[in-house]
């Protein structure tokens, strides 16, 4: 039997050395850097319809995007 899913659960994640935290709620999944506020969102309905990789594609460019950005000013 499962439990359902009222509140968010917070799970903290290493990947590749650097920290993650992964929120599951029930409005969707969202994986931030430690100590960031803004991360990767997607939600259940994209997720479970199919558009979950065209949006984590977007995802995936902009924040690539915004790192090559970051590493330009430094």
């Amino acid at each position: 039997m499962t439990t359902k899913l009222n509140t968010p659960i917070k799970r903290e994640l290493d990947i590749e050395g650097e920290k993650y935290t992964l929120t599951v709620a029930p409005e969707g999944l969202k994986l931030v850097l430690k100590g960031r506020r803004k991360g990767i969102e997607l939600g259940w309905k994209p997720l479970v319809s199919g558009d979950a990789a065209l949006t984590s594609a977007l995802n995936a460019t902009l924040h690539s995007h915004r790192d090559e950005t970051s590493s330009l000013k430094h």
